[in-house]
């Protein structure tokens, strides 16, 4: 009995002292569904002459395969590759594998408070909810010595600075048509800022389209070298409540491709390789039980709750897609994210635990 309680103590020793993350990148792309990051394209969708933008020939050739694993590679090469390989993959449902809203809503601020926060706040119950009174992740790890000052956010939706309370929070946010750079932007920082300003904006002022919030990001981590950074890309919700199929497989596809150009920085760069934590997912799903609300969500449509999301670093072990039956709920993000920079968050709320499987 006394070897078992030594080997107990010495193995929780070796967890306590096993930290090796010391950054953290999290993404989000708004209202993606699992059921394309599981199974790829949707034929349905695609053969819908109201949904194809008149295109189904080009998303068949390059989206289309009988074979599921290889469809979904099509759609997400990075995820299906690097992070199946090297991380973690939650959410297939045809698997019993099951992570969803806890909040009762089911569109983007709701979402986006959850996730930050670990608090499903019934009270925040409007995309144009006041800037939010939870204190979230990203501040608290703000004032953490020797992250402080090293936090910045990037959003390329406007209301990610009443989200993330930026006033209160005292770190960076950067959404839709803001300028980078400061008072003595650099030469990158006045070409991102002149494009911005010149650029189409299909979404008026409120949003701006996701490569400038992907450009000024990046900037931010070649140039600043963040400790904490946040990125949250929107046109997978645009283009699906436009009804665009082809344009929101594309803007997934995008995505996947910038993820994985984040990463390869991130691993050829000594401050972030192999210290580095990689967290994506969405702040709400879409319909698919009737297919054509699949363009929608909120609490109307009965599976808009359904999400996803997938994770990779260093304590992070690679089991790829999780094909056993379990529930988790968006709100447990945040905690998982101090708990992965070995801090324990608290704020003026309650707080959901952590996700303990990433570690088993």
């Amino acid at each position: 009995m006394k070897k078992t309680i030594a080997f107990l103590s010495l193995f929780l020793t070796v967890l306590t002292y096993s930290q090796k993350t010391e950054n953290i990148i999290i993404i989000t792309t708004d209202g993606f569904r699992w059921q394309e990051i599981f199974k790829g394209m949707d034929t349905s969708i695609a053969n819908d002459k109201k949904f194809n933008q008149g295109d189904s020939i080009y998303i068949y050739k390059k989206y289309w395969s009988t074979d599921l694993k290889e469809r979904r590679e099509k759609l997400m090469p990075f995820i299906w590759s690097e992070i199946a390989s090297k991380g973690q993959i939650y959410g297939n449902r045809d698997l019993k594998n099951k992570v969803d809203n806890a909040n009762p809503y089911w569109f983007s601020y709701p979402g986006y408070n959850e996730i930050m926060t670990g608090y499903a706040d019934t009270l925040v119950n409007s995309n144009g909810y006041k800037p939010n009174p939870n204190e979230n992740v990203l501040e608290f790890l703000n004032k953490q010595s020797g992250i402080k000052g090293k936090v910045a956010a990037f959003g390329a939706w406007d209301a990610f600075d009443r989200i993330l309370n930026e006033e209160r929070s005292g770190f960076p946010v950067i959404s839709a048509f803001d300028k980078i750079g400061g008072k003595n932007p650099t030469e990158q920082q006045k070409l991102i800022n002149n494009m911005l300003a010149d650029s189409f904006k299909p979404f008026h002022g409120d949003e701006c389209l996701d490569v400038f919030t992907h450009y000024e990001a990046l900037d931010e981590l070649k140039t600043n070298k963040p400790r904490v950074l946040y990125i949250a890309y929107g046109e997978t919700d645009e283009w699906a409540h436009a009804g665009h199929y082809r344009s929101y497989l594309d803007a997934g596809h995008q995505v996947d491709a910038w993820i994985k150009q984040i990463w390869d920085f991130v691993q050829n760069d000594p401050q972030y390789k192999n210290k580095t934590t990689l967290i994506i997912t969405t702040d709400h799903g879409r319909g698919d039980k009737i297919k054509e609300q699949w363009t929608s969500h909120g609490s109307d449509i009965k599976d808009a709750y359904e999400i996803w999301f997938a994770a990779m670093g260093p304590e992070i072990i690679g089991k790829g897609e999780i094909k056993t039956e379990n529930q988790l709920y968006q709100e447990q993000f945040a905690q998982t994210i101090t708990k992965s920079m070995g801090y324990t968050f608290k704020a003026n709320h309650p707080i959901a635990k952590e996700i303990i499987e990433l570690k088993k």
